[in-house]
């Protein structure tokens, strides 16, 4: 694989890792309407006049962000048509991301439009962490080779990987109703959900409690049978085990902003490191096939 189209490709993942963490600091200091229009910034400037404040500037700062993240996204699609043939699966995921970019925006303008509609904010929220997700999936098939898969770990395994992952999800979408009812609206005039933010702290903690319990399960069993997924479930316990000990301090402290953005990143993180475990349930066909014996290769 072309050395720069591995660069490209990591860029591409820590770029749409970063603009869940500017996207949260837009959010969490109170800059989501810093740019009260969109795609420009005012009604008169595309950019921060002197009139605005530093919302305006963090604001602004986000959506370059998504410049960048498209333009990391282009050069790896510019990379990828050279060798689209052969590798059709990079060629989907890198459409995927560009694609994604594209409604990632028009989601955030609408965000804009409608004065941060909580629900809005969340999706917007999800869509980044499923770009994220794909960006890590190319870098995962990036290095394995082409052709049919077959699964390399037990039925039984295989099924409870996916439901750790639906665990996940479920996770994931009621931290965003929890943030979306709790103190940072990302503007002092935006509106809240409705939700009770306190029954849905505890509501979000229980599925991240048997999510945890669930990938001790899987750790332990890779490593026992020496499954391909130890390394990235391990991984995923460890992230998980930091992002627990985030959301108790973060619940007991008031919401600090540092906190719940950190919490952010690692919840796109866990579902990163979940999409590769996902992806190491199947391996080539033929890989890792033992080696025939002498006396068979003979008669053979």
């Amino acid at each position: 694989m072309p050395r720069s189209l591995r660069f490209f490709a990591w860029a591409s993942f820590v770029a749409q890792t970063t603009i869940i963490a500017t996207g949260g600091a837009v959010r969490l200091t109170g800059s989501g309407l810093g740019c009260p229009t969109w795609p420009t910034c005012t009604p008169e400037s595309l950019v921060p006049t002197e009139e605005l404040s530093y919302h305006s500037l963090i604001e602004f700062g986000n959506r370059t962000m998504t410049g960048v993240v498209g333009i990391i996204a282009l050069i790896v699609f510019l990379l990828v048509w050279r060798i689209r043939r052969e590798r059709r699966d990079l060629f989907v995921l890198s459409l995927v991301v560009g694609l994604g970019i594209v409604a990632q925006a028009i989601v955030g303008g609408i965000t804009v439009w409608t004065g941060l509609n909580p629900f809005i904010v969340g999706f917007h929220y999800v869509s980044s962490l499923v770009l994220v997700c794909v960006t890590a999936a190319f870098l995962a098939r990036m290095d394995e080779p082409v052709g049919p898969r077959e699964r390399a770990v037990p039925g039984w395994y295989a099924g409870l990987t996916h439901a750790t992952s639906a665990v996940l999800a479920i996770s994931i979408v009621f931290g965003v109703l929890t943030t979306g009812s709790g103190p940072h609206s990302g503007d002092a005039e935006a509106g809240r959900n409705g939700f009770d933010s306190e029954i849905l702290e505890h509501v979000h903690a229980w599925p991240g409690y048997l999510l945890f319990a669930l990938t001790l399960v899987l750790v332990i069993a890779a490593w026992r049978d020496h499954l391909p997924t130890r390394a990235w479930v391990t991984g995923l316990l460890a992230v998980e085990v930091v992002q627990i000990a985030v959301g108790l301090y973060q619940a007991r402290n008031g919401l600090p902003p540092l906190a719940v953005g950190v919490h952010m990143v690692l919840a796109a993180l866990t579902a990163a490191a979940m999409t590769v475990a996902i992806l190491r349930l199947k391996r080539p066909v033929g890989a890792d096939a033992p080696e025939p014996a002498p006396a068979a290769a003979s008669a053979a």
